[in-house]
């Protein structure tokens, strides 16, 4: 990828800026709203993120990168049970704190390949995590592989439902995890 010309650089970075406020607002992602509150003229926003989004995936690929680095930390954990629900935890805490996370993650279309990459990383992390735990015993033998994005995307859920202030999200969702994962354990 060809760097980016100074002018070009700040423009993107401060494209970004405003997308991640938005998008911790609540507010809905709209690429003529992220130029005006920029400062910058749409068709910039346009020649940088052709559509809201690659925008959005771009908001949430820090979140993401952040993931698959811990996931690669957690395969490197002799303690199964802890790297598996370490890596749960984390994942959860992510659903819970970066509203772009959640948005991406449930798309089954990706605009970007890095967006492709980093889940389909992610995803393989959480699943090998799982087969060492279920191999050493530390998980109940009859939860299956296609059952962890369910039990964490309800986690996340019941979270935003059941969180009085945007504040209470992160104890009530590491609370309702340590609730799943003690019945998780074998």
């Amino acid at each position: 990828m060809t760097p980016l010309r100074k002018d070009a650089a700040r423009n993107w970075d401060r494209i970004i800026t405003v997308a991640r406020e938005l998008v911790d607002e609540g507010t809905p992602l709209q690429l003529n709203d992220v130029a005006r509150r920029a400062g910058l003229g749409v068709g910039t926003v346009y020649r940088h993120f052709p559509t809201t989004e690659a925008l959005l995936e771009t908001v949430a690929t820090p979140c993401l990168e952040a993931l698959a680095d811990h996931g690669a930390k957690a395969l490197q954990d002799d303690n199964v049970w802890r790297a598996f629900s370490d890596f749960l935890t984390r994942l959860v805490e992510a659903q819970v704190s970066d509203p772009s996370l959640a948005k991406v993650a449930a798309t089954t279309v990706d605009t970007l390949p890095r967006t492709t990459e980093l889940k389909r990383q992610v995803m393989a992390q959480g699943t090998e995590l799982l087969a060492r735990a279920r191999t050493a015993g530390a998980v109940r033998p009859d939860l299956a592989d296609g059952d962890l994005v369910p039990l964490m995307c309800g986690v996340a859920y019941a979270t935003y439902v059941h969180s009085d202030t945007p504040a209470d999200r992160l104890p009530t969702a590491r609370r309702y995890l340590d609730t799943l994962l003690r019945g998780l354990s074998a």
